[in-house]
């Protein structure tokens, strides 16, 4: 591993919980439905992060249930943030349009 894997890994470590701290900070002082699925979006690439950081250094694997030659984890991860970032749109989209 030489010095820019360290830093492509730290940085995305660091950066990660870093916006995953303060989303669970602003998670404990608001009950907006919209910003809690933008809390639980980013909880989960940072954990999609660790997951692929894991992989990466052999640690997890053997994974039970795939697609073909893909494991199910590589299919769910990366896309789970962005779904609840698009469910978090769609509740703002329809809370903008009510009010019309």
């Amino acid at each position: 591993m030489d010095i820019g894997e360290i830093i492509f890994i730290s940085s995305r470590l660091l950066l990660g919980a870093l916006a995953s701290f303060f989303a669970i900070m602003l998670w404990s002082k608001t009950r907006d439905i919209a910003w809690m699925l933008i809390v639980i979006g980013t909880i989960a690439a940072y954990v999609e992060t660790v997951y692929s950081i894991l992989e990466n250094f052999g640690i997890v694997g053997d994974n039970v249930v795939s697609i073909g030659r893909i494991p199910l984890v590589s299919i769910i991860l990366p896309n789970l943030p962005t779904i609840f970032f698009i469910a978090a749109f769609m509740v703002m989209v329809a809370r903008k349009t009510r009010r019309r």
